[in-house]
Formats: structure tokens, sequence, C-alpha cells
């Protein structure tokens, strides 16, 4: 069994508001988040690097439904994804309404899985990595609960999209360390070009916080798919770009 501590990165100042600007912190659990915004829907990710015009490097599949887990108001997000010749499932489970994070259940082609339960800070399950011959219990307490890193882009329409407003937020990942903060710039509303149509949306900044290192730009709509462009910096100098549109329920 191994145990360890998640320490959770120390509480900072807000940004500096811009004039006009209004700033919202938020914590998993704040009332100032309410995920109701987000109803059942399915949408397809196809992932491009450098530019929209290159040919697509991984593909996903989202598909949210909602249901209730031992009185709880639940959504279950399940994706399944390919990258080259490995292909990939995740399941998870947040919150209804505070986006808190309750299961991630990963299987990977390549033999890889992680199943994992969060109940507020502690969180227990197993994980086995592609070259592992037996799986690793792990039980972790994360000091600064964090909302799942990977789906960040929940927040922001979560809290409400607004000109001017910054949402900061911790975020937090299996793999990770701990919690880190991270803000997210709401900047403007207007048209970005999806898969050859054009698609009224709010442009986000997600930035860490407080050093302001740019972590992605999001493109949202308070419908779904919800997240419709995303840009990514890569190590190499390159973009990751994601382009997300609504496709019929696959079901399960």
């Amino acid at each position: 069994m191994i145990d360890f501590v998640l320490a959770g990165l120390a509480a900072a100042s807000p940004l500096p508001p811009r004039s006009g600007s209004d700033t919202i912190r938020v914590e998993v659990g704040s009332a100032s988040v309410d995920g109701r915004v987000y109803t059942p829907h399915a949408a397809r990710v196809t992932v491009r690097v450098g530019s929209p015009d290159s040919p697509p490097v991984a593909n996903w599949t989202n598909e949210l439904t909602l249901g209730d887990s031992a009185g709880r108001r639940v959504m279950r997000w399940v994706t399944k994804g390919a990258r080259a010749d490995v292909t990939w499932e995740l399941r998870q489970t947040y919150d209804a309404v505070t986006l808190a994070p309750y299961g991630y259940h990963s299987t990977s082609s390549t033999g890889a899985y992680a199943r994992l339960a969060i109940d507020g800070s502690r969180v227990t399950g197993v994980r086995r990595g592609p070259r592992d011959s037996a799986e690793t219990p792990i039980t972790a307490v994360v000091e600064r609960p964090g909302f799942y890193a990977g789906a960040s882009d929940l927040v922001p329409t979560a809290v409400g999209l607004k000109a001017d407003r910054v949402i900061i937020a911790p975020v937090w990942t299996p793999n990770a360390a701990g919690s880190e903060l991270r803000s997210f710039s709401v900047r403007s509303k207007g048209p970005v070009m999806v898969e050859g149509n054009s698609v009224d949306a709010w442009r986000v900044e997600e930035r860490k916080y407080p050093e302001g290192t740019l972590v992605a730009t999001w493109y949202l709509t308070e419908q779904s798919p919800y997240m419709v462009y995303g840009e990514v910096p890569l190590g190499d100098g390159r973009v990751q770009l994601m382009s997300e549109v609504a496709i019929p329920s696959p079901g399960r």
C-alpha cells in the first residue's frame, strides 16, 4: 500500500482586476459553481497540430448523462478515443452541481488502467502502468481538492461567462503532485471557425496562477457541445488544436 500526501498550493492573491473586470475565487463545493448548465449530450473532438488544415492526429467522443448515486445528483462522462495505434476509454463521475470529482476510471489498449474514488480530500484506488506486472494500491490525501484538470473548461461556464470576468480555481489530476491554481479570463464573445462552420463563442484564457503561463485558450458556449474549439501550447512551440461538434448520442 502506498500512502502519500498531495500538497495543495498556498492561497495566492487575486489577479489585479482590469478596469471593469470582476474576479471570482472558487473552490470545490463553492456556491458560485453550478454545473446544472450542462445537459445530456454527445460530441466528437478532432485534434490537429499546427494548423486547422493539418491532418488529425487524434480523436475522441464525449458523452454526458445524468443520474443519481447515493442520493446525490451526478454527471457521468464517458470518453472514448484513439491516437495512432492506441485506444482508450475514460469514465468520470462528478457532482452535477458543484463539479466535485467522485470517480475516475481509465483503461488503455496498452494495458494501463486506473480506478480511483474521490471522497472530498481522500483519493483511493489502484493504478497499473503499461509495463507493470501488478497494480499499485493508492491512498492519497489532497490538502486542497481541485476540479479535474482534464475537464477544466467546464469550470468557466458553470460559474458564468461574462466579459472581463476572471475566475480563479484549483485543478487536480491523478498523476499530479498536488492541486494547482489556474485563472480563467473571459475575454470576449465572437465568431470562431469550427470544422468549416462559424460559431459564436466566448474566448477564455486558462493560465497557471499566479505565474501567468498560458495553459490553453478555450472557445466556449452555453449549449452543447459547450467547448467548441481549443488551442493548447505544446513544449516544442507548436499548438495543439481541438475542435468539437455535437453528434447523436452513441449510448452505452
